[in-house]
């Protein structure tokens, strides 16, 4: 694995519930168990499937035309199962996007369907990640003493 494959976050707790995470670039966001407006990690998950394919159909698709709307919704469904454990089904990612009229709106509306194709079959990380079932490794940490 080279440098350029790792990536990582790191998670702070503020109070009980509250967290921050932080990314190497100095980026943060505030999370939660959703009894404030903060996202939940359920909601981040969404909004990261949502996201990663959002970015590679923008890519493609503004190089042809600039949208007049660009929307996307992630919905779910959260099962609670005291066998198999908690999980999401029923994932899905909806597009709305909107090009304007004339000759380079019709070549993004024309690349549009391949490009979601592409970024769900092969270029989405998260989404494939996903789908294939990547396991999880939880590492336990020593607890010391201040």
């Amino acid at each position: 694995m080279s440098d350029d494959t790792f990536r990582s976050v790191e998670i702070e707790r503020t109070s009980v519930g509250r967290y921050v995470a932080r990314n190497a670039r100095g980026g943060e966001f505030a999370m939660g168990t959703g009894e404030d407006a903060t996202f939940t990690p359920v909601e981040l998950l969404l909004a990261a499937l949502g996201g990663c394919t959002a970015v590679d159909v923008d890519h493609v698709t503004s190089r042809r035309a600039e949208p007049t709307r660009f929307a996307v919704t992630v919905s779910g469904d959260k099962i609670r199962d005291p066998e198999a454990g908690n999980r999401m089904e029923n994932l899905t990612v909806t597009f709305a996007v909107t090009f304007p009229d004339g000759a380079d709106g019709d070549r993004a509306r024309e690349v549009l369907p391949r490009s979601l194709r592409q970024s769900h079959d092969r270029l989405c990380t998260v989404s494939r990640t996903v789908e294939l079932g990547t396991p999880v490794s939880i590492v336990e940490a020593t607890a010391t003493p201040d």
